[in-house]
């Protein structure tokens, strides 16, 4: 017995068919349209046959900037002065001296100029410095006749030198006699004594002029 085939059911069978084949169709069409990249096709570069100008680049020599120009000097202005007016006036000079030869004419006195006094001062350094009769050699000998050993410096055994300070004057005696450096009271007081009664001395000169000069000299007692 054969079966008859309904043929609207096949249709219907095949349109459900079809309308699952254009969904996945629409589904992967939609799918590709986003995962679908584009590339813009352009020339292939070699980088290996591009040159290196670097060093070129770094060696660039530096540029010379021309030097500013020289600052613009005002030439000074040059005003015409007239010139000044001359002077009619006539002076008359009368050069006409009658001189007879009975007249004597006097000579011309020049007054040397006074000399300079020398100030009334101590000097310490003069050009001719004050120096002892006879000499030095001559000063200490009048020195050890004349001084006298205190006895109370004997006997405690009191050796040492005595600086004795004085004045010189311009006719050569000795004044303003001190000790300036001792050793004992007594020893000190002898050695002023025995200078101050000296001679005089030569006066020290200064420009050849006789000056006071201040002296300072060492008198040493020493036991035999």
């Amino acid at each position: 017995m054969e079966v008859k085939t309904n043929k609207s059911a096949d249709v219907n069978k095949k349109r459900g068919l079809f309308f699952n084949i254009g969904l996945l169709i629409a589904l992967a069409a939609v799918t590709a349209a986003f995962e679908w990249k584009s590339y813009d096709q352009g020339d292939m570069v070699d980088i290996g046959q591009v040159s290196d100008d670097f060093e070129d680049l770094l060696n660039i020599p530096p540029t010379q900037q021309p030097p500013p120009p020289p600052p613009q000097i005002q030439q000074p202005e040059i005003i015409e002065v007239p010139d000044e007016e001359e002077i009619e006036e006539e002076i008359d000079i009368d050069l006409d001296v009658e001189i007879t030869e009975d007249e004597i004419i006097e000579d011309i006195i020049v007054e040397e100029a006074p000399e300079e006094e020398v100030a009334d001062e101590i000097f310490m350094i003069v050009e001719e410095s004050a120096t002892p009769k006879g000499g030095y050699a001559e000063f200490y000998k009048y020195i050890r006749d004349n001084l006298y050993y205190p006895s109370r410096a004997k006997r405690m055994g009191i050796e040492g030198k005595v600086f004795v300070q004085f004045v010189v004057s311009e006719d050569g005696t000795l004044s303003q006699v001190q000790a300036i450096k001792g050793i004992d009271t007594e020893c000190d007081k002898e050695a002023v004594k025995v200078v101050r009664n000296a001679p005089a001395w030569n006066p020290p000169r200064q420009r050849g002029v006789a000056v006071k000069q201040r002296v300072s000299l060492a008198i040493t007692f020493r036991l035999q």
